[in-house]
């Protein structure tokens, strides 16, 4: 026997039509290129929004098809996750840090229609622009008086193309299991590969994630998110803040600038910010240096990559700020776990509160966790056994866009294999302690060690390389490249170092280089990582 309820689909537009009646008045503050100090209100938002999704109808489109975003953090930007997903259409935010080969094929395996940029990516399309022939145009995210000179063929001012439109539409009534949006993995082993995202997924993990335990928003909080709105849905930001009315302040291209990230926090009261733990090295650095104090942050979420024990304490101490660690992956929306104090842990010492902190957190509602061993066998939760770490839920991918189970990520009963080898203490709370793929994390970037190794061994004087995340004071983790050289040759670190650009993104170049006389193998010949990682378990970048 069912229910007597009745079955309203979950869409992304009825986060917005329900902002702009009951949260309309709340701010959205914005740097862009165009304007410093960019206000307006959810309602404005949520109004531009449909403009654009009356234009996006007149583009010859169709229902799935995807649309492309090359932009930051700001109002645009937001516009663009609802007027493209509440349309009807896919909202594909692609990564412009990524190494351009990795980019055609993103763009060319989605099958973009259509490119919306922020100016200052014109030029990397203009270059990019004779191998993504299927894209029929381009859209400049500015007004007619800052649209620059450019070779992009078809090319439309943002400002013009939705100014031209009514504020009046009525949204489709889709199936709440549509695509909604479309990233890609950063393609550390082989290609990227796509997680499509849908409309249920979505509003699911909106919910969620203003919970206590996890964001604790509410419409009295204001929000900066500095994780990028092209990395993975900005953990979900751009939907929760919406949906609790939350004040929202958009860092634009200052999302490294730690002085820009103060004046931003202090002067819009930001009580609740979220990124990777770069960009707060770089915030704690500047208030470290004049004598700053994050007054009026209550919490931060920092997520992306392992946060270093140092900061949550300098937050804590220094600024009386909450850093909670959270910890997911782009295939899971992101959220997965997130570390808040849970009943019966209140009496913890201070020692004993950082200790915990440097977990990655308990599981969240919504998102079911288990570790296993190679044989599939569930381990138990007692803080000392390690496995690989599986989860499954509501908005974890069931598969990825195009590959129909080709990638052998998922499991026969329905787990999603993440890769990471992880612990879970008897309270729930998880902590990673290896990764079964060989990627560094820099910066909440991933950089793939074996494309580092392959572009190595192209060089003649190389008979065998390898690479190595080692942990780093700002980054987290920087590449060391470990270098057997070819019989009869020298070569220098400088050369090695040069011989990697133009071959990958610069900022993937190891840091430094080690030369050792012979690299640790298995018995079928593979490299031992893990006996390279306790050979250099000590080692410090000269930088």
């Amino acid at each position: 026997m069912h229910g007597l309820m009745m079955n309203r689909p979950l869409l992304i537009s009825s986060i917005a039509e329900h902002a702009a009646r009951f949260h309309g008045d709340r701010e959205i503050v914005s740097v862009t290129a165009d304007n410093p100090r960019h206000r307006c209100t959810i309602r404005d938002a949520v109004g531009r929004s449909r403009q654009l999704a009356n234009a996006l109808d007149k583009l010859g489109l169709s229902h799935g098809d995807r649309i492309a975003t090359i932009a930051w953090n700001d109002y645009r930007h937001l516009e663009l996750y609802y007027g493209i997903s509440g349309a009807g259409y896919v909202c594909h935010t692609i990564n412009p840090r990524l190494f351009p080969e990795q980019l055609i094929f993103i763009i060319n395996h989605a099958e973009d229609r259509w490119i919306f940029t922020d100016v200052m990516f014109v030029p990397l399309l203009e270059k990019l622009l004779p191998q993504i022939e299927n894209v029929e145009g381009f859209v400049v995210m500015t007004d007619e008086a800052h649209m620059p000179e450019t070779s992009l063929p078809n090319v439309v001012c943002y400002e013009t193309l939705i100014g031209a439109e009514s504020s009046d539409y009525v949204w489709p009534e889709l199936d709440e299991r549509s695509a909604s949006a479309l990233c890609y993995t950063s393609g550390t082993t082989g290609d990227p590969k796509g997680v499509l995202y849908d409309h249920r997924s979505t509003v699911l993990h909106a919910y969620v994630a203003p919970a206590p335990d996890v964001m604790n928003l509410s419409s009295t909080d204001c929000v900066l998110p500095v994780v990028p709105l092209f990395h993975v849905n900005a953990w979900g930001v751009p939907y929760s803040c919406l949906m609790v009315g939350a004040k929202i302040v958009f860092p634009g291209p200052k999302m490294g600038d730690g002085a820009a990230l103060f004046e931003l926090l202090d002067s819009e009261n930001v009580t609740m910010a979220l990124g990777v733990p770069t960009v707060w090295l770089a915030l704690l650095q500047y208030c470290a240096g004049e004598e700053k104090r994050l007054d009026k942050l209550k919490y931060t979420l920092v997520g992306g990559a392992a946060v270093p024990r140092s900061m949550i304490e300098e937050f804590r101490d220094k600024h009386g700020v909450e850093l909670r660690q959270g910890w997911g992956m782009t295939e899971m929306s992101p959220l997965g776990t997130c570390n808040s104090i849970k009943a019966g842990l209140e009496s913890l010492t201070d020692d004993e509160r950082l200790d915990l902190a440097t977990k990655a957190g308990r599981g969240i509602f919504g998102c079911e966790l288990r570790i296993v061993d190679d044989d599939g066998h569930e381990l138990p939760w007692d803080g000392v056994a390690y496995g690989a770490l599986q989860v499954r839920g509501p908005w974890i991918c069931s598969d990825y866009f195009k590959l129909e189970g080709g990638a052998g990520t998922h499991t026969d009963d329905g787990w999603f294999d993440t890769g990471d080898v992880a612990t879970i203490d008897p309270q729930g709370y998880m902590a990673i302690t290896d990764r079964t793929k060989d990627v560094i994390k820099s910066g909440g970037e991933w950089i793939s060690s074996i494309e580092l190794e392959n572009a190595a061994m192209g060089h003649p004087a190389v008979a065998e390389a390898a690479v190595i995340g080692v942990a780093h004071p700002k980054w987290t983790e920087r590449p060391l490249l470990i270098i057997v050289r070819a019989e009869g040759q020298d070569v220098s670190k400088e050369d090695l170092l040069a011989y990697f650009r133009g071959k990958v993104a610069d900022w993937w170049i190891p840091n430094d280089v080690a030369f050792v006389e012979e690299l640790p193998h298995t018995a079928t010949g593979k490299i031992k990582k893990i006996e390279l990682r306790k050979q250099f378990a000590d080692y410090a970048f000269p930088d």
